[in-house]
């Protein structure tokens, strides 16, 4: 298990996690050996005992060893220790185009072409080195502080070989390709398209095609047009526009071919904006299938056929004639046989023709018969399942349907037994799934843990199903006040007094007045954790024309604002907050209305985006001393002194010069525990004079001026 502070490979410091995937975890590191920061990617415990996650693994280190480029995030090592595999990469300190890109609401033209131009040549060494990277997104490309831009993560690239390469790996559904949709086939061209959607968002700010599921979102990039991002930003060159189109064509054999061809489009486009260069290529059309004439046969066949046969033929007459003729024969005579040869091979060759034509004929005439018979045994089974005068029930057809339409909508049961239970709720609300909690106090479990569940790990359930979960109350739980049939603001009340957190979600009852508690979970009279959260369902009476609130946890903000807005419902206010699971960092963590519950057309919804687990902070209040005579013996009072102060984490936090000592400080909201103290000064030396006892000369050397520095570590204070 990594821990802070501990070493890998006997090099490898782990400083802090500054990022996690889906098997794997990355740490800022220090290499001790070459004394520089890396980055090291480790796979999940959970995983490291699973055979194919770690050939997985060793696959990704693999393909990504061989990458050198400025435009890639590069790979200095790989290992294994104790059972913990690594990837040491460079550490990039920066910012994600992601990010970027939602701090900018949208990119300049030039800032994203010349971005686009980063990317590509990035890819294009990638794709020399028969790498595809199948997840082209933001998130996965780098702009560095230096304003260097990186491609990184190649978690599900695979090295490409003479093979064709299939992969069921879908990476971030908003940019995948139509043949990643499909499962298909992927190459080069896979990235290509991705990257043009890449483009596309940093151009308009927003990604072309969006839905309320993934699936909704991988249709549409299948069958749907790419709508021209010209239609929300007006000034966008037409060259970049045709770029872009040309990128994202659903045919990859109708993209760019290669990453090269790409980049000298963007170039270009960076000179002659507003030209019309970029050639949109139409493969049906140069390829389309025309018929072969008679005519066209004859003279084929005349061209090259006759002209091989002829000489062929020549040439085996001429050796059989020379063994009965001398070769000394009159010119005379051997081109009278060529004359009689030729015509031979001609007359041959017309009766070869017309019985060609004859064949032909026959073969057509068939082959339209027997699709006569093909299209019209299809019409009548088509005319006899609409009307139903055809026992197609006999045939299978409808208990494959009554099937497939009884798995749809069912959902698999994941483990739940043994976790956390605000990590089961939000799993099961994920899949549509509405847990009921009730919590049993019990000193042998602590307390959140999941306990007892009604249905049985790996089993088909209908979305929308009941899932009844037995929760530890631990050793001192509080009683829950019943508060069913109470008016909302009551029950509100009566649960926050003792301590609960109160969820809301809305249904109709005829039964409940609108407005009162229908029922609560858990259940009233029953013992849960202090600050552990109680759902209470309010009646909104009959019903009525009201809506059903979408799941918009694990969203990215775009995506939920989009959701709420094509619910008819409003977008309420938007805050950033930490939140302890880093799987939503980026996400939506908390929706105003609960999944499922009713409420008016136009209600405003409150979200809440995670931006990480909260982070430790530190002070540094105090002075900072001059050099002592320990650090430095040659330092004298009154030197000119330049002093900086930089955190662990690179942060700059002084950098003044004084001759007055000491220095006060006062810093806070310091993100890293450390820092360094430096002190950057100029020493005179003493003239020296020297006598030579022989001679009696004095000879006089002048005092040199050397640069001193001095260094400090610093510790800083945590702030509470």
């Amino acid at each position: 298990m990594i821990k802070i502070g501990m070493m890998i490979g006997d090099r490898y410091e782990i400083l802090e996690k500054i990022g996690t995937g889906g098997m794997s975890d990355v740490y800022k590191s220090k290499d001790h050996k070459l004394n520089r920061y890396v980055a090291i990617k480790v796979l999940k415990q959970e995983f490291s005992e699973n055979a194919n996650f770690v050939s997985k693994f060793r696959v990704e280190a693999q393909a990504a060893a061989g990458l050198m480029h400025p435009n890639i995030v590069n790979v200095y090592d790989v290992g294994e220790e104790n059972g913990i595999y690594y990837i040491v990469m460079e550490l990039v300190e920066g910012i994600t185009l992601k990010k970027y890109i939602e701090r900018k609401a949208r990119l300049s033209v030039k800032e994203a072409v010349s971005i686009a131009i980063q990317v590509s040549m990035g890819i294009e060494a990638a794709h020399n080195n028969h790498i595809i990277h199948r997840d082209i997104k933001p998130q996965n490309i780098i702009i560095s502080k230096e304003g260097k831009v990186k491609v990184t993560d190649f978690g599900i690239a695979k090295a490409a070989t003479s093979n064709t390469i299939t992969s069921n790996v879908m990476g971030s559904v908003h940019y995948t390709s139509p043949e990643q949709a499909r499962g298909g086939y992927s190459d080069e061209k896979s990235d290509i398209y991705s990257l043009g959607i890449t483009m596309f968002e940093m151009l308009t700010g927003r990604v072309p095609f969006n839905g309320e599921t993934t699936v909704a979102i991988a249709i549409k990039h299948i069958q749907e047009p790419l709508p021209s991002p010209r239609d929300y930003i007006p000034e966008i060159p037409l060259s970049v526009e045709q770029i872009v189109f040309k990128c994202c064509q659903k045919s990859p054999d109708r993209r760019y071919q290669t990453m090269a061809d790409l980049v000298t489009d963007l170039k270009q486009s960076l000179i002659n904006p507003d030209e019309d260069f970029v050639k949109m290529v139409n493969p049906d059309e140069e390829a389309s299938t025309r018929m072969i004439t008679d005519k066209d046969m004859l003279q084929i066949k005349r061209q090259s056929d006759r002209r091989d046969s002829m000489d062929e033929a020549l040439r085996l007459k001429k050796d059989v004639r020379r063994k009965y003729y001398d070769e000394d024969d009159d010119e005379d005579e051997e081109e009278m046989l060529n004359e009689e040869e030729e015509e031979d091979i001609e007359e041959d060759m017309d009766e070869e023709e017309e019985g060609y034509d004859s064949k032909m004929e026959k073969v057509t005439t068939i082959l339209a018969v027997v699709a006569a018979l093909l299209i019209g045994c299809i019409v009548l089974f088509l005319v006899g399942k609409t009307l139903g005068i055809l026992p197609f029930e006999g045939l299978g057809f409808q208990k494959e349907e009554d099937a497939a339409q009884e798995d749809a909508g069912k959902v698999e049961m994941p483990k739940v037994v043994g976790r956390q239970v605000e990590e089961v709720k939000t799993e099961l609300l994920g899949l549509g799934l509405t847990p009921e909690i009730n919590y049993k106090e019990t000193d042998e479990y602590a307390a959140g843990l999941v306990l007892e569940c009604n249905i049985g790990i790996g089993q088909m359930v209908d979305s929308q199903t009941e899932i009844k979960l037995t929760v530890s109350a631990g050793a001192s739980g509080v009683e829950v006040p019943d508060v069913a049939g109470m008016s909302t603001a009551q029950a509100v009340s009566s649960l926050e007094q003792k301590g609960f957190v109160v969820n809301r979600t809305e249904s109709y009852d005829a039964g409940v007045e609108k407005g009162n508690v229908i029922s609560q979970s858990p259940e009233g009279g029953t013992k849960a954790p202090n600050g552990s959260a109680v759902t209470i369902r309010i009646s909104q009476g009959a019903e009525d024309n009201k809506v059903r609130v979408p799941d918009l946890i694990r969203l990215s903000e775009m995506d939920a604002m989009a959701t709420i807005t094509e619910s008819g419902l409003n977008v309420g206010s938007v805050k950033e907050v930490n939140h302890e699971d880093e799987s939503l960092n980026g996400l939506v963590c908390y929706q105003s209305y609960s999944v499922g519950s009713y409420v008016d057309p136009g209600t405003a919804i409150d979200l809440q985006v995670s931006i990480g687990p909260k982070q430790g902070t530190y002070s540094y209040v105090g002075s900072i001393e001059a050099p002592s005579a320990a650090e430095d013996p040659e330092y004298r009072d009154g030197l000119n002194v330049t002093v900086t102060i930089d955190t662990a984490d690179g942060i700059q936090l002084l950098n003044t010069s004084t001759a007055s000592f000491p220095i006060s400080v006062n810093y806070t909201g310091i993100r890293s525990a450390t820092g360094t103290v430096t002190f950057t000064y100029t020493v005179t030396t003493d003239a020296t004079t020297q006598t030579n006892p022989e001679t009696g000369e004095v000879t006089t050397t002048e005092g040199s001026a050397v640069q001193k520095t001095v260094s400090r570590e610093v510790q800083f204070t945590p702030e509470s």
